[in-house]
């Protein structure tokens, strides 16, 4: 029996709420974690059309990219849009989970959907965050330094970019003395004691913190255990906004954007002049992008796909780097299919469906 706190844990595995934005709202917004999951739908945007679509699927999940609910809501009354979708939602036992700019944030998530479909090599993420890592020292008899590490790294400490398993070992001497009330495993209650101990160091992401020292009490023989954990300013290569990469062969600018057009399925393309003859490196971002510019342009992104610039930042393109504004639904409507097919590996029970209603609120004429 599986229930929306399952699939809400699976899918936060791989995109945690603690790299959202702060002005996001990803989350539960509609409905009980305990609900057990009648079928899921899949959709970009949650508006009133899809609620409907989700009640004729039999579905009583559906799954959203943007969060319907941005702001508090002081009134539930139906004078827009949000709060009829909300009031048709709970109204037929429908809950709405939203997975935004956290499901942006991370190395597999929007991003390398776009990367994918445009075949784009060597991926990096665009502008890696500094805030997301946390460094644990622990001291531990060297006779379970093994068992200490492997716990900690089955709890997801010590990956660094493309490499796990990674800690610093130095070996000491370590001094105690246990008080009456103690209840030490190694030692005597009111005895000095000196022990050959192990200082080990990992990374890990602050949003495991909880997870990593859970298991590390866990593992560790100490009844009291001698750890501090400070805050890196290390960037976290895995985490942040946008992903550059390179096309398998060089294009002209022309042929760059008929290539852009075909492989996103593309009725239109906004752009800049490009000074240069070939296009190669390639920076995206789904969504609102124009805030990685100057990312895109100090790393020699010979063009950047995204969505939503104004008038006045295309001329911040310069000729250097060409800007091909394609839609903000347009570069952000296969994120569908990373949340269908995640759904659907790990949850081969539950009846999965993308919506088959455009939501895109911008029409072309």
């Amino acid at each position: 029996m599986t229930k929306i706190k399952d699939i809400i844990s699976a899918l936060e595995s791989i995109a945690p709420r603690g790299y959202q934005e702060s002005y996001d709202n990803s989350g539960l917004i509609t409905g009980a974690f305990n609900t057990e999951v009648s079928g899921v739908l899949v959709t970009l945007d949650c508006i009133e059309s899809i609620v409907d679509e989700a009640i004729r699927k039999k579905c009583n999940l559906i799954i959203a990219h943007h969060p319907i609910v941005f702001k508090g809501l002081k009134q539930l009354n139906g004078k827009n849009y949000v709060e009829r979708t909300v009031i048709k939602a709970i109204k037929n036992d429908i809950a709405i989970y939203a997975i935004h700019t956290n499901l942006d944030n991370v190395y597999n998530g929007v991003n390398a959907k776009i990367a994918e479909k445009l075949e784009l090599e060597n991926l990096q993420i665009l502008a890696p965050r500094a805030d997301t890592l946390l460094k644990l020292e622990v001291f531990v008899p060297a006779e379970s330094t093994d068992k200490l590490l492997e716990a900690l790294h089955q709890a997801g400490a010590g990956n660094v970019g493309n490499y796990s398993h990674c800690s610093f070992k130095v070996t000491g001497i370590g001094t105690f003395k246990p008080k009456d009330s103690a209840k030490p495993s190694i030692g005597e209650a009111g005895k000095q004691e000196t022990v050959k101990e192990d200082r080990i160091e990992m990374i890990l992401p602050a949003v495991l913190k909880h997870k990593v020292i859970s298991a590390m009490h866990s593992a560790h023989p100490y009844e009291e255990v001698a750890h501090f954990i400070q805050a890196v300013e290390n960037t976290n290569q895995q985490v942040g906004a946008g992903m550059i990469g390179e096309l398998p062969e060089s294009k002209t600018p022309a042929e760059f954007l008929s290539y852009l057009k075909n492989k996103m399925s593309l009725s239109m393309i906004r752009h800049t002049s490009f000074d240069g003859e070939q296009i190669k490196k390639v920076a995206v971002c789904g969504g609102a992008g124009s805030f990685l510019l100057s990312q895109a342009k100090a790393q020699s992104a010979d063009a950047f796909v995204t969505g939503d610039f104004k008038y006045h930042e295309f001329f911040d393109g310069e000729g250097k780097t060409l800007i091909a504004d394609i839609g903000h639904y347009e570069s952000e409507v296969f994120t569908k299919d990373l949340i269908d097919g995640f759904i659907r590996e790990n949850f081969a029970n539950i009846a999965t469906y993308l919506s088959e209603v455009d939501t895109n609120p911008v029409k072309y004429f």
